[in-house]
């Protein structure tokens, strides 16, 4: 079983408007609204390639008993805990004709320290039953940037591997790092606001992932535009590649991070090498750009797809001193 955390759950609207343009009225030519968060789309995406999941998180408010009611109309299992505050509603404006992405997220409700505990004891019974936690998205008001560090410290005694991705703070991040989670998934952007400039070269991926692995990064994978820079721990042995994808049919550009995680947990369940579960990872983001709403996607080309990821291993090398 996998169980995902969304601690900022959402309802999401995307709209497809066709020469989007500030303080203009629009009509939507498409439209679609999906129960959202980071966790919960990777656990849509899991389903859909049929894996056993389940999500869990913090929800509350009208906008919460929406996302359980478009969760259970989806048949995705959940468990959420219901806290006082309102979940956030975020909304995303495709324009095709420009390919741009325009974004509006609220930041979501205030969450106390008594409702995060009994979400975390809550966490410690789901951890039970679970072969990989998958912690996602960003932190709602109120609560600390060490909460994914407290969160996976309790969820380790369980034996469970631990995923975290689109954590969307560098502060946030560095704090989850120091509990040395299994795989930390994250985008360029994310990675450059970590290590505090932008990335020219093909060196500053190499030296972002070393900047991780001082605090506690285990396997690590950054998210370009075009693919993924990695740096995958098996045993005492690290393999460094880089994965790029041909992307066409672009539709939506949403949840890349997203969908590429359920892909990798997918190809790691069936016990595929590194290169592999990147591979997977990449054709189910290409997928997943052919439709509107993150982790929507046809799986019966996911093979052809997977042979326009190309791979390019780097090093392979002992696990480094100290």
């Amino acid at each position: 079983m996998i169980i995902t955390v969304t601690l900022n759950a959402a309802i999401d609207r995307t709209q497809v408007v066709p020469h989007f343009t500030v303080g203009r009225r629009h009509r939507a030519v498409e439209s679609t609204t999906l129960a959202g968060g980071h966790g919960i789309n990777v656990a849509r995406a899991l389903r859909r390639l049929d894996r056993a999941v389940a999500t869990t998180g913090l929800i509350g408010g009208v906008t919460g008993k929406l996302v359980r009611e478009r969760l259970s109309e989806e048949g995705l299992l959940h468990d959420f805990h219901q806290i006082a505050g309102t979940s956030r509603t975020s909304t995303a404006v495709i324009d095709p004709v420009e390919g741009t992405v325009t974004e509006m997220n609220e930041y979501g409700p205030d969450v106390s320290e008594a409702e995060l505990e009994a979400f975390a004891t809550k966490l410690d019974f789901l951890a039970r039953t679970a072969d990989i936690v998958v912690f996602s998205g960003s932190l709602p008001p109120g609560l600390d940037s060490a909460t994914y560090q407290q969160l996976l410290r309790r969820v380790r005694p369980s034996g469970a591997q631990t995923i975290v991705n689109s954590l969307g703070h560098d502060a946030a991040l560095g704090e989850t790092l120091q509990a040395e989670p299994s795989l930390t998934v994250v985008s360029q952007r994310e990675a450059e606001e970590f290590v505090g400039y932008e990335f020219t070269v093909d060196e500053d991926f190499r030296a972002a992932f070393d900047a991780m692995v001082r605090i506690g990064g285990q396997s690590l994978v950054i998210a370009t535009a075009d693919g993924v820079w990695a740096r995958i721990k098996t045993g005492r042995t690290i393999d460094l590649v880089r994965a790029r994808f041909e992307s066409s049919d672009l539709v939506s550009g949403l949840g890349g991070v997203d969908v590429f995680v359920a892909g990798y947990v997918s190809a790691y369940l069936d016990d595929a090498l590194p290169p592999e579960r990147l591979r997977r990872g990449l054709a189910v983001t290409m997928a997943n750009q052919r439709q509107l709403g993150v982790g929507i996607f046809d799986t019966s080309d996911l093979r052809a797809l997977e042979q326009r990821v190309s791979i390019e291993p780097l090093a392979e090398v002992g696990e480094p001193a100290g």
